[in-house]
C-alpha cells in the first residue's frame, strides 16, 4: 500500500501531528510532505490530509488540495484546533472537509493545538469570541505526547480500514 501524509500548517502544530501519523504507519510505502510539495496524487492508495481549523472550517489551501485527490483514493483527515477535542467548531470543519475529496473518507482525527497569542488577544476583545478565546488559551501545551500517541493509533486504524475496503 502506498500512502501520503500531506499537511498544511501555520504554527507547526499540524506538521507535528503529521509526523506522528507518519511514524505510526508501518510496513507500507510512505511519504510525508506539505501540501505545497505533494504531487501526482493518483499514485496513492491512502492520503492523510491535515490542516489547522481556522474560523470553524478548512483553510482554502487545504480545500483545493482535498478537491484534487483522485476518486479511487482513500482519505483520512486530521486537524489541530484550539477548541476542546470533539467540540462543535472542529466538528463543523470535519463535516465540511469530508465533502471535498472525490475519494472515500475513512475517518477523521482532531487534537488541540496552541493558538497564536496575537489571535487570542484579538478575539478576547470581541464579546462574541471571548468564550472561545478563553478556551483556546488552555490549548497552549498541545499537541503533546498523548496527542501524538493518539495520532499514531489513528494512522494504524486507518491502515486497517483501508486494507479492509480494498
Amino acid at each position: 500500500m502506498k500512502i501520503l501524509v500531506a499537511y498544511y500548517s501555520e504554527t507547526n502544530n499540524t506538521q507535528k501531528v503529521a509526523q506522528a501519523i507518519y511514524d505510526g504507519l508501518e510496513n507500507v510505502e510512505k511519504q510525508i510532505a506539505p501540501i505545497s510539495e505533494a504531487q501526482a496524487l493518483d499514485g496513492y492508495d491512502l492520503v492523510f490530509a491535515g490542516f489547522p481549523v481556522i474560523a470553524s472550517t478548512v483553510p482554502g489551501k487545504m480545500e483545493s488540495f482535498l478537491k484534487s485527490i483522485p476518486q479511487n483514493t482513500f482519505v483520512a483527515l486530521f486537524a489541530t484546533h484550539g477548541s476542546l477535542r470533539g467540540g462543535p467548531l472542529a466538528r463543523t470543519a470535519f463535516e465540511y472537509g469530508t465533502t471535498l475529496p472525490k475519494g472515500k473518507v475513512l475517518g477523521t482525527f482532531g487534537c488541540r493545538g496552541k493558538v497564536k497569542r496575537s489571535v487570542i488577544d484579538a478575539l478576547l476583545q470581541k464579546a462574541e469570541h471571548k468564550a472561545w478565546a478563553e478556551e483556546a488559551q488552555s490549548a497552549a501545551t498541545h499537541p503533546n505526547e498523548d496527542d501524538f500517541a493518539d495520532a499514531s493509533k489513528f494512522a494504524a486504524n486507518m491502515l486497517v480500514k483501508a486494507a479492509g475496503n480494498r
